[in-house]
C-alpha cells in the first residue's frame, strides 16, 4: 500500500558537495550543500540552491563566481563539518585543514584534496523562496590526475569513492549495476 504524503524534498541521493568561494584569501568560505545539478550540456551550465542567511551567499552573489568541489570519504567529516559550522566564526579551511588552491578562471579558490572541482561563473539568482538559485555557466574544470585513465582519458569517478547524501545522511557509492545504454548495447557473438 502507498500513502500520500505533504509535498517535500524528496529526490535523492544528491550530491554532497563543498562549495568554496571568495576572491581573497581573507573571504574564502566553504559550504556544504546538496541542492545542486546539470541544468544544461551546451553550453554547459549548473546551479547551486543556498539559504539568502548562509555566510557564503552574500560572498557569491557579490564576486558572481564558485567552485563545486565533490567529495569523498575522505573529506565525510570536512563536509558535514562545514554545513554545521558558519564561516562568519571560523576559517574553514584551516580548521578542516583543507588547501586552496587558485583557480584557473575564478578567483574562488578549489580545494585540493577534491577529486574533481568546477569553476563556475554565476549567470543567473532565481529567488524561489526558503533557497535562492544560483544559475552559473561552467567556465573549467579541473580534474586530479590521479582519477585518470591514462589509456582512454577517462575520469574514473568510482574510484574517487565519493560521497552522497541522503535526506539527512551520508553514503558512499555503491556497486555499479550497468552503464549508459547498456540496455539496448548488441551483445557479442559467441563463435564458439
Amino acid at each position: 500500500m502507498k500513502q500520500n504524503w505533504k509535498p517535500g524534498t524528496m529526490i535523492y541521493p544528491l550530491p554532497a558537495l563543498l562549495i568554496s568561494c571568495g576572491s581573497s584569501e581573507e573571504n574564502y568560505n566553504l559550504m556544504t550543500v546538496s541542492w545542486a545539478g546539470t541544468l544544461c550540456t551546451n553550453p554547459p551550465m549548473c546551479y547551486i540552491s543556498v539559504r539568502p542567511e548562509r555566510h557564503s551567499y552574500p560572498i557569491i552573489k557579490e564576486t558572481g563566481e564558485f567552485v563545486i568541489n565533490l567529495t569523498t570519504e575522505t573529506l565525510a567529516y570536512a563536509t558535514d563539518w562545514c554545513g554545521v559550522k558558519s564561516g562568519k566564526d571560523f576559517r574553514k579551511f584551516e580548521e578542516m585543514k583543507l588547501t586552496p588552491v587558485a583557480g584557473s578562471i575564478v578567483k574562488a579558490p578549489l580545494i585540493k584534496e577534491s577529486p574533481l572541482s568546477i569553476e563556475c561563473k554565476v549567470k543567473d539568482i532565481i529567488p524561489l523562496g526558503s533557497h535562492d538559485m544560483f544559475i552559473a555557466d561552467v567556465v573549467n574544470v579541473v580534474a586530479d590526475s590521479q582519477y585518470i585513465d591514462q589509456e582512454t582519458g577517462a575520469f574514473d569517478l568510482a574510484a574517487a569513492r565519493l560521497l552522497v547524501y541522503t535526506h539527512g545522511h551520508y553514503y558512499k557509492m555503491g556497486e555499479e549495476i550497468g552503464k549508459f545504454g547498456w540496455t539496448v548495447q548488441k551483445k557479442k557473438k559467441n563463435n564458439g
